[in-house]
Protein backbone atom coordinates (compact mmCIF):
# COMPACT_ATOMS: atom_id res chain seq x y z
CA UNK A 1 0.00 0.00 0.00
CA UNK A 2 1.19 3.40 -0.79
CA UNK A 3 1.05 6.19 1.97
CA UNK A 4 1.11 9.59 1.22
CA UNK A 5 3.89 11.77 2.80
CA UNK A 6 1.94 13.69 5.81
CA UNK A 7 3.70 17.49 5.91
CA UNK A 8 4.27 18.50 9.81
CA UNK A 9 4.76 21.50 10.92
CA UNK A 10 8.76 21.08 11.09
CA UNK A 11 9.06 20.52 7.39
CA UNK A 12 6.71 23.79 6.65
CA UNK A 13 8.72 25.91 9.11
CA UNK A 14 11.93 24.31 7.49
CA UNK A 15 10.53 25.69 3.60
CA UNK A 16 10.17 28.82 4.85
CA UNK A 17 13.95 29.38 5.79
CA UNK A 18 15.43 32.24 4.33
CA UNK A 19 11.94 33.56 3.02
CA UNK A 20 10.39 34.51 6.24
CA UNK A 21 11.75 35.56 9.48
CA UNK A 22 11.31 33.00 12.02
CA UNK A 23 9.84 35.39 14.98
CA UNK A 24 6.93 36.04 12.59
CA UNK A 25 5.77 32.72 12.06
CA UNK A 26 3.46 33.15 15.45
CA UNK A 27 1.21 29.73 14.11
CA UNK A 28 1.73 26.53 11.77
CA UNK A 29 -1.59 24.19 11.26
CA UNK A 30 -1.89 20.94 9.61
CA UNK A 31 -5.17 20.25 8.35
CA UNK A 32 -6.53 16.16 8.32
CA UNK A 33 -6.34 16.94 4.75
CA UNK A 34 -2.61 18.01 4.75
CA UNK A 35 -3.84 21.14 3.81
CA UNK A 36 -1.21 23.81 5.71
CA UNK A 37 -2.66 27.34 7.40
CA UNK A 38 0.99 29.31 7.91
CA UNK A 39 0.15 32.44 10.35
CA UNK A 40 2.23 35.43 10.08
CA UNK A 41 2.43 38.32 12.98
CA UNK A 42 2.96 41.37 11.00
CA UNK A 43 3.67 45.49 11.77
CA UNK A 44 -0.05 46.77 11.62
CA UNK A 45 1.17 50.16 10.56
CA UNK A 46 2.47 48.58 6.95
CA UNK A 47 0.33 45.67 6.46
CA UNK A 48 -0.78 46.24 3.09
CA UNK A 49 3.38 45.74 2.19
CA UNK A 50 3.37 42.46 3.46
CA UNK A 51 0.93 41.45 0.29
CA UNK A 52 3.82 40.46 -1.56
CA UNK A 53 5.62 38.29 1.48
CA UNK A 54 2.50 36.48 2.26
CA UNK A 55 1.99 35.25 -1.69
CA UNK A 56 5.60 34.74 -1.57
CA UNK A 57 5.46 32.18 1.60
CA UNK A 58 1.94 30.56 0.28
CA UNK A 59 3.93 29.51 -2.79
CA UNK A 60 6.30 27.85 -1.06
CA UNK A 61 4.15 26.32 1.56
CA UNK A 62 2.29 24.82 -1.44
CA UNK A 63 5.53 23.17 -2.46
CA UNK A 64 6.18 21.30 0.22
CA UNK A 65 5.90 17.66 -0.34
CA UNK A 66 2.62 16.43 1.04
CA UNK A 67 0.93 19.63 1.26
CA UNK A 68 -2.68 19.84 -0.87
CA UNK A 69 -3.92 23.37 0.00
CA UNK A 70 -1.47 26.71 1.12
CA UNK A 71 -3.24 29.41 3.13
CA UNK A 72 -1.07 32.04 4.53
CA UNK A 73 -2.89 34.86 6.82
CA UNK A 74 -1.25 37.96 8.03
CA UNK A 75 -2.37 38.91 11.47
CA UNK A 76 -1.47 41.91 13.03
CA UNK A 77 -2.87 41.75 17.05
CA UNK A 78 -1.41 45.11 18.05
CA UNK A 79 -3.44 47.10 15.87
CA UNK A 80 -6.80 45.08 17.17
CA UNK A 81 -5.11 45.87 20.81
CA UNK A 82 -4.59 49.71 20.26
CA UNK A 83 -7.05 50.69 17.91
CA UNK A 84 -6.28 52.17 14.40
CA UNK A 85 -4.46 56.02 14.57
CA UNK A 86 -7.27 58.91 15.00
CA UNK A 87 -6.00 59.93 11.54
CA UNK A 88 -6.77 56.90 9.89
CA UNK A 89 -9.45 55.99 7.29
CA UNK A 90 -10.43 52.35 7.30
CA UNK A 91 -9.73 51.68 3.25
CA UNK A 92 -12.66 49.77 2.17
CA UNK A 93 -12.28 46.46 0.32
CA UNK A 94 -13.62 46.07 -2.84
CA UNK A 95 -14.11 42.56 -4.85
CA UNK A 96 -13.61 43.05 -8.39
CA UNK A 97 -16.18 42.07 -10.65
CA UNK A 98 -18.83 41.81 -8.29
CA UNK A 99 -21.69 44.31 -8.80
CA UNK A 100 -23.25 44.12 -4.72
CA UNK A 101 -22.20 42.50 -1.81
CA UNK A 102 -24.92 42.05 0.72
CA UNK A 103 -24.15 40.46 4.41
CA UNK A 104 -26.66 38.11 6.23
CA UNK A 105 -26.51 38.82 9.80
CA UNK A 106 -27.67 37.84 13.63
CA UNK A 107 -26.74 39.47 16.91
CA UNK A 108 -26.49 35.88 17.67
CA UNK A 109 -26.27 31.92 17.08
CA UNK A 110 -28.70 29.84 16.80
CA UNK A 111 -31.06 31.70 14.90
CA UNK A 112 -30.64 30.14 11.67
CA UNK A 113 -28.59 32.39 9.56
CA UNK A 114 -27.10 30.27 7.75
CA UNK A 115 -30.19 28.59 6.50
CA UNK A 116 -31.79 32.13 5.42
CA UNK A 117 -28.57 32.99 3.36
CA UNK A 118 -28.05 30.08 1.49
CA UNK A 119 -31.65 29.78 0.73
CA UNK A 120 -31.68 33.74 -0.13
CA UNK A 121 -28.88 33.27 -2.54
CA UNK A 122 -30.49 30.24 -4.38
CA UNK A 123 -33.75 32.44 -4.52
CA UNK A 124 -31.71 35.07 -6.53
CA UNK A 125 -30.00 33.01 -8.81
CA UNK A 126 -33.57 31.71 -9.59
CA UNK A 127 -34.80 35.28 -9.83
CA UNK A 128 -32.01 35.74 -12.52
CA UNK A 129 -29.07 37.07 -10.48
CA UNK A 130 -25.42 35.45 -10.87
CA UNK A 131 -24.76 34.96 -6.85
CA UNK A 132 -22.25 34.15 -4.94
CA UNK A 133 -22.01 32.79 -1.34
CA UNK A 134 -19.09 32.89 0.75
CA UNK A 135 -19.18 31.25 4.38
CA UNK A 136 -17.33 34.16 6.81
CA UNK A 137 -18.33 32.10 9.81
CA UNK A 138 -14.71 30.60 10.84
CA UNK A 139 -15.59 28.70 13.71
CA UNK A 140 -18.87 27.25 12.46
CA UNK A 141 -18.65 27.09 8.61
CA UNK A 142 -22.29 25.07 7.91
CA UNK A 143 -22.64 26.63 4.36
CA UNK A 144 -20.69 23.63 2.62
CA UNK A 145 -22.99 20.79 3.96
CA UNK A 146 -26.12 23.35 3.27
CA UNK A 147 -25.58 23.76 0.04
CA UNK A 148 -24.59 19.49 -0.82
CA UNK A 149 -20.46 20.02 -1.50
CA UNK A 150 -18.75 19.23 2.34
CA UNK A 151 -16.24 17.00 0.92
CA UNK A 152 -15.52 20.26 -2.29
CA UNK A 153 -12.01 21.89 -2.27
CA UNK A 154 -11.48 24.84 -4.54
CA UNK A 155 -9.04 24.90 -7.43
CA UNK A 156 -5.52 26.63 -7.54
CA UNK A 157 -5.19 29.13 -10.11
CA UNK A 158 -2.20 31.12 -10.45
CA UNK A 159 -3.37 34.17 -8.49
CA UNK A 160 -6.99 33.17 -7.08
CA UNK A 161 -8.58 30.06 -6.23
CA UNK A 162 -11.47 28.57 -7.95
CA UNK A 163 -14.67 28.45 -5.99
CA UNK A 164 -16.97 25.01 -5.94
CA UNK A 165 -19.97 25.68 -7.18
CA UNK A 166 -23.36 24.11 -6.14
CA UNK A 167 -26.79 24.82 -7.40
CA UNK A 168 -25.13 27.72 -9.85
CA UNK A 169 -23.58 29.47 -7.50
CA UNK A 170 -19.61 30.35 -6.37
CA UNK A 171 -19.41 28.90 -3.14
CA UNK A 172 -16.80 30.05 -0.70
CA UNK A 173 -16.12 28.42 3.02
CA UNK A 174 -13.02 27.64 5.12
CA UNK A 175 -14.96 24.62 5.69
CA UNK A 176 -13.72 23.61 2.24
CA UNK A 177 -10.11 23.73 3.62
CA UNK A 178 -10.25 22.22 6.91
CA UNK A 179 -12.08 19.47 8.11
CA UNK A 180 -15.03 19.88 9.61
CA UNK A 181 -14.22 18.20 13.05
CA UNK A 182 -11.21 20.18 12.99
CA UNK A 183 -11.60 23.24 15.73
CA UNK A 184 -10.55 26.46 14.28
CA UNK A 185 -8.60 28.02 17.81
CA UNK A 186 -7.75 31.30 16.14
CA UNK A 187 -7.74 35.32 17.86
CA UNK A 188 -9.83 37.76 16.35
CA UNK A 189 -6.79 39.74 13.95
CA UNK A 190 -6.41 35.85 12.40
CA UNK A 191 -10.07 35.45 11.15
CA UNK A 192 -10.18 38.95 10.30
CA UNK A 193 -6.78 38.63 7.86
CA UNK A 194 -8.38 34.85 6.86
CA UNK A 195 -12.04 36.28 6.02
CA UNK A 196 -10.05 38.96 3.88
CA UNK A 197 -8.29 36.53 2.11
CA UNK A 198 -11.53 35.27 1.01
CA UNK A 199 -12.85 37.82 -0.42
CA UNK A 200 -9.63 39.01 -1.68
CA UNK A 201 -7.79 35.77 -3.28
CA UNK A 202 -11.08 34.06 -4.34
CA UNK A 203 -12.19 34.24 -8.12
CA UNK A 204 -15.79 35.88 -7.52
CA UNK A 205 -15.63 37.65 -10.81
CA UNK A 206 -18.63 37.75 -12.73
CA UNK A 207 -21.42 37.60 -10.01
CA UNK A 208 -24.26 40.30 -10.00
CA UNK A 209 -24.54 39.57 -6.04
CA UNK A 210 -22.38 37.77 -3.65
CA UNK A 211 -24.17 37.28 -0.24
CA UNK A 212 -21.90 36.85 2.80
CA UNK A 213 -22.81 34.18 5.99
CA UNK A 214 -21.57 36.79 8.39
CA UNK A 215 -20.41 35.05 11.64
CA UNK A 216 -23.14 35.37 14.45
CA UNK A 217 -22.93 38.24 17.14
CA UNK A 218 -20.86 41.91 16.67
CA UNK A 219 -17.68 41.24 17.81
CA UNK A 220 -14.42 42.31 15.81
CA UNK A 221 -14.69 39.87 13.08
CA UNK A 222 -18.19 40.78 12.30
CA UNK A 223 -17.30 44.72 13.06
CA UNK A 224 -14.28 44.64 10.42
CA UNK A 225 -16.22 42.88 7.61
CA UNK A 226 -18.67 45.59 7.96
CA UNK A 227 -16.36 48.40 8.20
CA UNK A 228 -13.89 46.74 5.19
CA UNK A 229 -16.35 45.35 2.80
CA UNK A 230 -17.79 47.63 0.20
CA UNK A 231 -20.99 46.08 1.11
CA UNK A 232 -24.21 47.47 -0.88
CA UNK A 233 -26.69 46.02 2.10
CA UNK A 234 -27.35 43.92 5.58
CA UNK A 235 -30.23 41.46 5.97
CA UNK A 236 -30.69 41.00 9.67
CA UNK A 237 -31.94 37.55 10.61
CA UNK A 238 -33.88 37.23 13.98
CA UNK A 239 -36.20 34.54 15.93
CA UNK A 240 -39.39 36.28 17.54
CA UNK A 241 -38.75 36.07 21.60
CA UNK A 242 -37.53 39.32 23.00
CA UNK A 243 -33.89 37.56 23.65
CA UNK A 244 -33.07 37.32 20.19
CA UNK A 245 -34.03 40.88 19.15
CA UNK A 246 -32.46 42.37 21.71
CA UNK A 247 -29.34 40.68 19.84
CA UNK A 248 -30.52 41.35 16.37
CA UNK A 249 -31.35 45.19 17.48
CA UNK A 250 -27.28 45.61 18.34
CA UNK A 251 -26.53 43.92 15.20
CA UNK A 252 -28.54 46.55 13.19
CA UNK A 253 -27.24 49.16 14.92
CA UNK A 254 -23.88 48.11 14.24
CA UNK A 255 -24.84 48.33 10.58
CA UNK A 256 -25.50 51.79 10.81
CA UNK A 257 -22.88 53.07 12.77
CA UNK A 258 -20.71 52.09 10.23
CA UNK A 259 -22.80 53.52 7.10
CA UNK A 260 -24.16 49.90 5.77
CA UNK A 261 -28.28 49.93 4.48
CA UNK A 262 -30.33 47.45 6.60
CA UNK A 263 -32.59 46.54 3.86
CA UNK A 264 -34.58 44.90 6.15
CA UNK A 265 -35.32 42.15 9.25
CA UNK A 266 -36.18 38.60 8.57
CA UNK A 267 -38.35 36.91 10.97
CA UNK A 268 -37.30 32.99 11.49
CA UNK A 269 -39.05 30.41 13.01
CA UNK A 270 -41.69 32.70 12.95
CA UNK A 271 -44.22 30.22 13.97
CA UNK A 272 -44.10 26.13 14.03
CA UNK A 273 -46.38 23.96 10.91
CA UNK A 274 -47.30 20.56 11.69
CA UNK A 275 -46.39 18.65 8.79
CA UNK A 276 -49.18 16.02 9.35
CA UNK A 277 -52.49 18.56 10.09
CA UNK A 278 -50.92 21.89 9.37
CA UNK A 279 -51.91 23.04 12.69
CA UNK A 280 -50.24 26.53 13.18
CA UNK A 281 -48.60 27.49 16.70
CA UNK A 282 -46.25 30.26 17.85
CA UNK A 283 -43.41 28.46 19.75
CA UNK A 284 -41.34 31.24 20.21
CA UNK A 285 -44.26 34.17 20.12
CA UNK A 286 -44.88 35.77 16.84
CA UNK A 287 -44.99 39.07 15.42
CA UNK A 288 -41.51 40.74 17.07
CA UNK A 289 -39.64 41.04 14.33
CA UNK A 290 -42.04 42.92 12.74
CA UNK A 291 -42.89 44.83 15.47
CA UNK A 292 -39.13 45.66 15.85
CA UNK A 293 -38.94 46.91 12.50
CA UNK A 294 -41.63 49.03 12.23
CA UNK A 295 -40.01 50.68 15.82
CA UNK A 296 -36.45 51.13 14.14
CA UNK A 297 -38.25 52.14 11.20
CA UNK A 298 -36.27 49.46 9.19
CA UNK A 299 -38.06 46.82 6.14
CA UNK A 300 -39.81 43.77 6.98
CA UNK A 301 -38.55 41.70 4.80
CA UNK A 302 -40.58 38.88 5.73
CA UNK A 303 -41.30 35.53 7.93
CA UNK A 304 -40.26 31.69 7.81
CA UNK A 305 -41.95 29.10 8.99
CA UNK A 306 -40.33 26.65 11.30
CA UNK A 307 -41.08 23.14 9.38
CA UNK A 308 -40.01 19.97 9.06
CA UNK A 309 -39.35 19.73 5.67
CA UNK A 310 -36.79 22.93 5.56
CA UNK A 311 -34.85 21.27 7.90
CA UNK A 312 -34.68 17.73 6.29
CA UNK A 313 -33.86 19.41 2.69
CA UNK A 314 -30.50 21.53 4.94
CA UNK A 315 -29.78 18.69 6.05
CA UNK A 316 -29.83 16.73 2.99
CA UNK A 317 -27.96 19.71 1.35
CA UNK A 318 -30.28 21.11 -0.82
CA UNK A 319 -31.74 24.27 -0.19
CA UNK A 320 -36.12 24.34 -0.21
CA UNK A 321 -35.33 27.21 -2.39
CA UNK A 322 -34.45 25.19 -5.00
CA UNK A 323 -38.36 23.92 -5.20
CA UNK A 324 -39.13 27.26 -6.67
CA UNK A 325 -41.12 30.07 -5.99
CA UNK A 326 -44.46 28.15 -6.00
CA UNK A 327 -43.71 25.38 -3.63
CA UNK A 328 -45.38 26.71 -0.10
CA UNK A 329 -42.18 26.16 2.10
CA UNK A 330 -39.77 28.16 -0.74
CA UNK A 331 -42.24 30.49 -1.09
CA UNK A 332 -41.27 33.03 1.58
CA UNK A 333 -37.36 33.02 0.71
CA UNK A 334 -38.55 34.38 -2.76
CA UNK A 335 -40.46 37.38 -1.40
CA UNK A 336 -37.49 38.11 0.49
CA UNK A 337 -35.28 38.28 -2.17
CA UNK A 338 -37.57 40.32 -4.29
CA UNK A 339 -37.38 43.16 -1.60
CA UNK A 340 -33.72 42.25 -1.14
CA UNK A 341 -33.32 43.38 -5.15
CA UNK A 342 -35.73 46.32 -4.69
CA UNK A 343 -33.69 47.45 -1.77
CA UNK A 344 -30.32 47.52 -3.78
CA UNK A 345 -32.08 49.15 -6.39
CA UNK A 346 -33.20 51.90 -3.85
CA UNK A 347 -29.84 51.87 -2.42
CA UNK A 348 -27.90 52.20 -5.42
CA UNK A 349 -29.99 54.94 -6.56
CA UNK A 350 -28.52 58.36 -7.13
CA UNK A 351 -29.96 60.81 -5.22
CA UNK A 352 -31.99 63.56 -7.14
CA UNK A 353 -30.41 66.87 -8.68
CA UNK A 354 -31.65 69.99 -7.57
CA UNK A 355 -31.64 72.36 -10.30
CA UNK A 356 -32.11 76.29 -9.15
CA UNK A 357 -33.33 78.28 -12.01
CA UNK A 358 -32.10 82.16 -12.38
Amino acid sequence: MLFKTRPTSETVRAALQGIVDPDMISAIQITPERGAIVTLEIDPASGEKFEPLRQQVEQAVARVKGVTKALVVLTAERAMNAGPAPSQKTARLDVPGVRHIIAVASGKGGVGKSTVAANLAVALSKLGQRVGLLDADIYGPSVPRLMGIPDAKPEQAAKHLIPPQAHGLKVMSMGFLVDEATPMIWRGPMIQSALQQLLRDVDWSGLDILVIDMPPGTGDAQLTLAQKVSLAGAVVVSTPQDIALIDARKGLEMFRKVAVPVLGIVENMSYYCCPECGHRADIFGHGGARAEAEKLHTPFLGEIPLHATIREVSDAGSPVALRGAEDHQARAFYEIAEKVLAGLETASRPAPKITIES
